[in-house]
């Protein structure tokens, strides 16, 4: 057992299936509940899938957090806080929320396009036919495989680091043991599932956060880590930061990995059918409200999670350890706490849990570890569900049984949700081998999914997108990405490429840049010289229940029996989808997308550029006072995230709550009382 190992391999193997077979059993009597005292119930395809498109924005919101809170949220930011310091938490955290705040126009678009699409591909088939849906689909599953690979590659990485659990079985058994819950419960329920992870991960991190700063016998206060960062300044600067500090936004790579940050992320939010889905499920009125609350909620917890554990990390190298002689960290005699880690423990995301364990011996390597685990597996679900989605109503239904019957549809949506979980540990495995480590596939995901991007926002929000354009934007966006990563790589390393010449902040920045800036360019412009004239109604139409007539559909959708019914399948107008929603009307969702336009656009200024640039430029390096503000900002930032994502969905799900208590203490004294029965049956026999 390696030093880094500081739990027993027990207690892997118990956290990793025993927290698992705990959520597992948790929500079959979750669902077990809601069947019986909601009459909600996830053996109905619509209800699995998409949560009959009708849940609120508070457990949207928290859904988001638990979704967007990937293995890499926490150790790949603590790896950049590590490496850059403080401006490796705000660039990881900003360069990822603007995304999901970005994404609230789409969403806004989905409810007024194609209210009833189960998958964004639906709306690209719908709208330019076979070849473009096969083509979007590749890169949509290549996202979700990624991302899927990221988890499973961090969350083994760390478990083996604490506990010397098998890498191999950590990959296997992560993914399987989410899949018997997601199974089981389908969306709403894995939604409150990832309600409960969130609860528990705000509670841990800011366990970590006033222990390290306010407790802890190393640190202990905000001053303390402020004068040990300056020692390890000495010791070891940053280079390229302002007087190589770690107390300084003045840093060029942390810059250059904001850049990555940012096109990665948004091939990974908007080509990734998780964040699709909870658009589906949430009620159209609240929407753009949901995915605002959870990109500000979101942003607090890798950048305090990575103030704390990252800087921590670092702190400890100034920290003398119980058999050094010398307390002087510029000593050749001193001894440190924890070492200098090397650059492959850093890239596998070690700070967080070498620091966590350093600081509270087991107990923070188990509240660590099961922080991490909790994060891993709701991404998990959020990635089994989304991928089960596309499988089911993209390929069985579209290609295999176009009249697939309810019960078909939700036996493939439960197969392809097990099918998935197998091979995301397969790649796991391919990847761990082949020396891929989670941080490199973190950096690596824009160059070949960032061509996509802007091709698929316009095809939701633009009637002028072209389908030729777009397709060839992100065909020839993803060649240019591959192309200007293997060229940098190869010019800058004596033409030696490999996963670690490759894996470079500039190797990675050009591919990332030409990927997303290829695909940008030549779909606009392809769009703005030869534009469609598009009226949305064939995407309107998707699943409607509607039995009206009318519609215009684009010349360009094939047959029409190309627009997969699932179960049934009719035209419609957006009148009439008002009419059976009224959540639909036009008006009101036109204005919602403009809101969530100008709301975004804002935030999105703010945090990439009205803060961090003018303190990039002015190379600050912050005083005791700076930084307290720096932390004192997040730490209260943190407690409002935990209030809109925790406590805020209690509230606005107090009339549930109250009918299903009422069911459970009605059966309690009168058993078999409390079942839910729908108002419209509950009628005299003789009305």
């Amino acid at each position: 057992m390696s030093t880094s190992e500081v739990l027993p391999q027990g207690a892997g193997y118990g956290v990793v299936m025993g927290i698992g077979l705990f959520f597992s059993a948790f929500m079959v009597g979750l669902t077990a509940m809601q069947a019986r005292y909601t009459g909600v119930s996830p053996k109905d395809s619509e209800e699995f899938s998409s949560a009959s498109r009708s849940v609120k924005p508070g457990l949207i919101a928290s859904g988001i957090v638990s979704a967007w809170t990937w293995a890499a949220t926490l150790l790949q930011s603590s790896a950049v806080a590590y490496r850059y310091g403080i401006s490796g938490p705000w660039w990881y955290a900003a360069g990822a929320t603007v995304q999901v705040l970005l994404f609230a126009q789409l969403a806004a678009k989905l409810k007024l396009n194609a209210p009833y699409a189960h998958t964004w591909l639906e709306i690209v088939a719908a709208r330019w036919g076979t070849t473009a849906h096969l083509v979007f689909m590749v890169f949509g599953l290549a996202t979700n495989l990624i991302v899927s690979s990221m988890l499973v590659l961090g969350g083994s990485a760390t478990v083996t680091s604490l506990t010397g659990m098998s890498t191999i079985a950590a990959c296997f058994l992560i993914p399987m043991g989410v899949a018997i819950y997601v199974v089981v419960g389908g969306m709403r329920s894995t939604l409150l599932c990832d309600y409960t992870h969130t609860t528990v991960l705000f509670a841990i991190i800011l366990t970590f956060v006033f222990t390290v700063y306010a407790t802890s016998g190393y640190i202990g206060s905000i001053s303390r880590m402020h004068y040990l960062l300056g020692e390890v300044t000495q010791i070891i600067p940053v280079a390229g930061n302002a007087g190589g500090s770690y107390l300084t936004l003045r840093s060029k790579n942390g810059l250059i990995f904001g850049v990555i940050n940012l096109i990665g992320n948004f091939a990974t939010v908007f080509q990734d059918q998780a964040y699709w889905q909870r658009a589906i499920a949430s009620r159209p009125s609240t929407t753009v409200k949901a995915y605002l609350i959870g990109g500000l909620a979101w942003f607090a917890i890798p950048f305090v999670f990575s103030t704390t554990l990252g800087l921590a990390a670092v702190a400890f190298s100034a920290v003398p350890a119980a058999n050094s002689s010398s307390q002087d960290p510029l000593s050749s005699n001193f001894i440190p706490l924890l070492a200098p880690l090397s650059d492959s423990a850093i890239s596998a995301g070690l700070p967080a849990s070498l620091a966590a364990a350093t600081l509270l011996g087991q107990s923070g390597a188990a509240a660590l570890l099961i922080v991490l685990f909790l994060a891993v597996t709701s991404a998990t679900s959020a990635e089994l569900i989304a991928v089960s989605s596309i499988l089911t109503y993209d390929v069985y239904v579209r290609y295999i049984n176009p009249k697939a019957t309810e019960q078909q549809i939700l036996r493939m949506s439960h197969a392809g949700v097990v099918i998935f979980a197998l091979v995301m540990g397969i790649a796991g495995v391919i990847f761990y081998y082949i020396g891929v480590s989670m941080g490199w596939l973190y950096t690596f995901m824009g160059v070949i999914l960032g061509s996509a991007v802007c091709p698929i926002a316009l095809c939701i929000t633009w009637k002028k997108a072209s389908r030729v354009g777009c397709i060839t934007g992100a065909l020839v966006g993803f060649s240019a990405g591959v192309i200007a990563w293997l060229v940098t790589t190869s010019a800058l390393n004596q033409k030696v490429i490999n996963v670690t010449t490759s894996g470079g902040n500039y190797e990675m920045l050009a591919g990332n840049l030409a990927s997303i800036g290829v695909g940008a360019i030549i779909s606009t412009v392809a769009s703005l010289i030869w534009p469609d004239d598009y009226d949305f109604a064939s995407t309107r139409a998707i699943n409607c229940r509607a039995a009206v007539t009318g519609g215009n559909a684009n010349e360009e959708v094939e047959e029409p029996e190309d627009e997969k019914k699932v179960p049934d399948v009719s035209v419609s107008s957006v009148q009439n989808e008002a009419q059976i929603d009224p959540e639909l009307e036009p008006v009101a969702l036109d204005k919602a997308f403009k809101f969530a336009a100008r709301a975004s656009i804002v935030l999105t200024l703010v945090l990439m550029i009205l803060i961090p640039l003018p303190l990039f430029f002015a190379q600050t390096v912050y005083s005791v006072t700076g930084f307290s503000v720096w932390v004192i900002v997040g730490i209260i930032w943190t407690f409002s995230s935990a209030f809109a994502v925790v406590l805020y969905p209690l509230w606005e799900s107090r009339a549930a709550l109250l009918l299903i208590s009422r069911g459970v203490i009605m059966d309690i004294f009168s058993p078999g009382s409390g079942k839910f029965v729908a108002p419209s049956s509950v009628r005299e026999p003789g009305e």
